[in-house]
């Protein structure tokens, strides 16, 4: 059904349109398209602003039809304590990639949170070990509660270590996933001895310094490193990424701001990096080939997720009716 003008959608009508499980679909779908060529090149510009920063992500997909996206979104880590405002806000535009016209503008809070538990999750399931029982997450805020419901949709967790430096809210977060997925879910202060034991571990926190070093990480495990998608963040050691095999979601994106960005700078050439995740997904490249082998995802979220969520998102939303509709050029 198509409806004139563009439609405006907030989070509540967004969370109620597409499931995780369609986050999943479309996200490995939006790398499998990527991987065959089917998009347009995506770019990244990043702005520092006073207490926070501002990315501004765009790219291209040809779906049912062709659709460009741009998403500006705001980071900054304070909001919550001292406004009570999001950490993370900001909009999606989307358009018609054939001929320009604004489709949609949407709130990316919601699409950026669930597409980067989607992109985690698919990376594990092609490059964790499939037994994978125990888990790590660093970081307790909002994404930290997507990533441990996203690895326990791909892999048999049975148990999670958390660890986040406001212990209280480690402790909290514990309790809630706990009872909500079922699982041991377990606080932790010693983060070297529950990474050691893990078989998989994610970050998603907004460091500006490592904290996972080389040595926490034993034989077999996969490391989704989530939180550095700007040029300063940092969470891993660049010892680790130099001596484990690497994939990454955009190989220039990811040189230039993420983990492997502080590689580079400690001297691993780019070329060094095994794949980007598409690469694996369409099987031009295999993904894990032992159990002993170390595997780094490094993400640094790509427009591509958000251009596939987003039209997903709208393609449901003119069926059901939903949103605000609205002409710009009235």
């Amino acid at each position: 059904m198509k409806r004139a003008g563009s439609i405006l959608l907030g989070r509540a009508e967004i969370r109620g349109l597409l499931g995780f499980e369609e986050y999943l679909q479309v996200v490995e779908e939006a790398f499998r398209s990527h991987a065959q060529g089917k998009t347009l090149k995506p770019g990244l510009l990043h702005v520092d602003s006073v207490d926070g920063e501002f990315h501004i992500k765009a790219g291209g997909l040809q779906l049912s039809k062709r659709y460009f996206g741009l998403k500006v979104n705001g980071g900054f880590f304070r909001n919550r304590e001292r406004f009570g405002m999001p950490n993370i806000q900001g909009i999606i535009l989307l358009c018609d990639g054939e001929n320009g016209y604004p489709l949609a503008v949407m709130d990316s809070s919601e699409i950026t949170m669930k597409r980067t538990g989607a992109a985690a999750a698919i990376a594990a399931k092609h490059l964790a070990r499939p037994e994978s029982a125990i888990l790590t997450v660093c970081g307790c805020g909002i994404q930290g509660h997507v990533q441990l419901y996203s690895m326990k949709s791909v892999l048999p967790i049975k148990k999670a270590y958390v660890y986040d430096i406001d212990r209280e809210r480690s402790e909290s977060f514990a309790e809630e996933m706990s009872a909500q997925c079922g699982i041991e879910v377990v606080a932790t202060r010693d983060l070297e001895k529950s990474v050691r034991e893990s078989d998989v571990l994610v970050t998603c926190t907004p460091s500006r310094r490592q904290y996972i070093e080389k040595g926490f990480i034993s034989a077999g495990t996969f490391v989704a490193a989530m939180g550095a998608d700007s040029p300063e963040k940092q969470e891993l050691d660049p010892e680790l990424l130099r001596t484990a095999k690497v994939v990454v979601d955009l190989l220039e994106q990811c040189a230039n701001v993420g983990e492997l960005h502080h590689a580079i700078e400690r001297g691993m050439a780019k070329e060094a990096v095994y794949a980007e995740l598409s690469e694996i997904i369409v099987g031009s490249k295999p993904g894990r080939t032992s159990k002993e082998e170390i595997i780094i995802f490094d993400a640094t979220g790509t427009a591509l997720q958000d251009v596939a969520a987003s039209a997903a998102i709208y393609e449901k939303a003119l069926i059901r009716g939903s949103g605000q509709v609205f002409d710009f050029f009235a």
